[in-house]
């Protein structure tokens, strides 16, 4: 059998996704109180939410998720706002941890990413994710990275 290297690098790109995810779980939560959620989107999904982003106006981040291979998306219930805001200034922060930790195994194996929000309007849009606040990293193994030098707006 002779895998080609279009089908070696998806297949790697879904696996490091697959970590990605593994290591937003894992990540320190404040209380031992998970409400991180994640979802990897591929194929006429992703390109779905590219279209989205550029009916939003972002058009730039739009291309580069077309670009991609793949979007991890994270996300996190906070839960209500009430006079002690701690409890809500604890999800973003293990949200933070969180996207720290996928981003980390991305680089670690050498695909590119980058974090960005607009994204998330467009995932919250289509109900990707069921999330109060989702965050989303763009996935690419490319010969040269294509979040890197984006044309200015």
């Amino acid at each position: 059998m002779i895998i080609d290297s279009d089908q070696a690098e998806q297949s790697a790109l879904l696996s490091v996704a697959n970590l990605m995810v593994a290591a937003a779980r894992t990540a320190p939560k404040a209380r031992g109180d998970d409400s991180i959620t994640t979802a990897i989107v591929t194929d006429r999904d992703k390109d779905a939410l590219a279209a989205v982003m550029a009916e939003l106006g972002r058009t730039r981040d739009a291309e580069n998720v077309k670009q991609s291979g793949a979007v991890v998306l994270i996300g996190v219930n906070c839960g209500p706002v009430s006079e002690a805001w701690w409890p809500f200034k604890a999800k973003l922060i293990d949200l933070g941890i969180a996207i720290g930790s996928a981003v980390k195994v991305a680089s670690d194996l050498n695909v590119d990413n980058r974090v960005m929000y607009s994204i998330g309007l467009a995932a919250t849009k289509m109900g990707l994710l069921q999330a109060e606040e989702i965050q989303r990293i763009p996935l690419a193994l490319t010969g040269k990275n294509p979040f890197f030098d984006r044309k200015p707006l």
